[in-house]
C-alpha cells in the first residue's frame, strides 16, 4: 500500500483498502492503518497473510458473510493465525441462495412496500438496493452494532469484509466513517471506489460455485455501486432517525462506543 493510495494490493483479494486518509467535517483526515475493508478473504496467500498481520498489524477480522457462506467457502486462512481474532456477525439481509449477491425473497422496502425480486423488476434498482441496505439495520441491528464495536477494538488494526466487499461491507464502512466524522462526500467516495475493482470482483466470485449462479442471474452493470444508493440509504436514516448516529443510539450504541471508534479513525 503506497502513501498515494488507499488500496491494499493482495494476491488473494481484489477489493481491499484502508479507510484512512478521508476528509472529515472538522477539516481533518481519518487515520490510516487502523481500519480496513475487503472482499472475501478465502483466497489469501501466505504472502497476503504476512502483509496483513505482519506489516499492517491486523488483529481483528469482522466477517459479515452468512453462516451458509462460511460453511460453503470455509472460514479462510486468517482463522489459522493465532494473533488474529475473528468476529462472525452475519447480517442475513442479502441472501441469494447462499450469498450477498441476490435475494430469493422480496424484502420490505424502505417505506413498507414490497421490493420485488429480480425476475419481477418493477421498482427501480435504486429502491431495491436501498431496501436491502436498510434491511440489514432492520433485521440485525445487534449484528450491526456488534460489528462496529469490534471495528473499534484498539489492539491492532481491524478489517471488515463480506463476499464482494461492496454492500454489507459498504454499509458498515459508511456507518464507521459517519461515527468518525467523515464528510458525506468522503463516505460516498469510499462506497463508489469498489466500482474501480468491480470487474475483478465479479471474475473472482464467478470462480466459486457458491456465488456463480446468483451473479449470473443479473447483468454485470447491476452490481455497480452507485453514489445515489448510499446517498439514499443515509437519507433514510436522516429522515427517520436524525442521522446514522440517531439510529445507532436507538439500538444501544453509547457515547463510549463513539469515543472508542473515533479514537481508532482519528488522530
Amino acid at each position: 500500500m503506497s502513501e498515494m493510495t488507499r488500496w491494499i494490493d493482495l494476491e488473494g483479494a481484489v477489493n481491499a483498502r484502508d479507510l484512512g486518509g478521508l476528509p472529515t467535517r472538522d477539516g481533518g483526515r481519518t487515520r490510516r492503518g487502523r481500519l480496513y475493508r475487503a472482499d472475501n478473504l478465502q483466497g489469501l496467500t501466505p504472502a497476503d497473510v504476512a502483509l496483513l498481520v505482519g506489516e499492517l498489524n491486523l488483529r481483528h477480522v469482522v466477517d459479515l458473510r452468512s453462516t451458509a457462506e462460511v460453511t460453503l467457502e470455509g472460514p479462510g486462512p486468517l482463522t489459522r493465525v493465532p494473533e488474529v481474532r475473528h468476529h462472525h456477525l452475519t447480517l442475513f439481509a442479502e441472501g441469494g441462495r447462499h450469498t450477498d449477491v441476490e435475494a430469493d425473497v422480496a424484502p420490505e422496502g424502505i417505506d413498507g412496500e414490497r421490493v420485488l425480486p429480480w425476475a419481477d423488476r418493477v421498482l427501480d434498482e435504486e429502491l431495491r438496493v436501498t431496501g436491502f441496505y436498510f434491511g440489514y439495520l432492520r433485521d440485525r441491528p445487534d449484528g450491526v452494532v456488534a460489528a462496529l464495536r469490534a471495528m473499534a477494538l484498539d489492539d491492532g488494526a481491524a478489517l471488515v469484509h463480506c463476499a464482494a466487499g461492496k454492500d454489507r461491507t459498504g454499509v458498515l464502512a459508511a456507518l464507521a466513517l459517519e461515527v468518525a466524522g467523515a464528510t458525506r462526500e468522503a463516505i460516498v467516495e469510499d462506497y463508489v471506489a469498489t466500482g474501480e475493482r468491480l470487474e475483478l470482483i465479479l471474475k473472482r466470485l464467478r470462480g466459486s460455485d457458491t456465488y456463480r449462479d446468483d451473479l449470473d442471474s443479473r447483468p454485470a452493470d447491476d452490481h455497480m455501486p452507485r453514489a445515489r444508493y448510499i446517498e439514499q440509504f443515509l437519507g433514510v436514516l436522516d429522515d427517520r432517525f436524525g442521522g446514522p448516529m440517531g439510529w445507532l443510539a436507538a439500538n444501544g450504541w453509547t457515547d463510549a462506543d463513539t469515543t472508542a471508534l473515533r479514537a481508532r479513525l482519528r488522530d
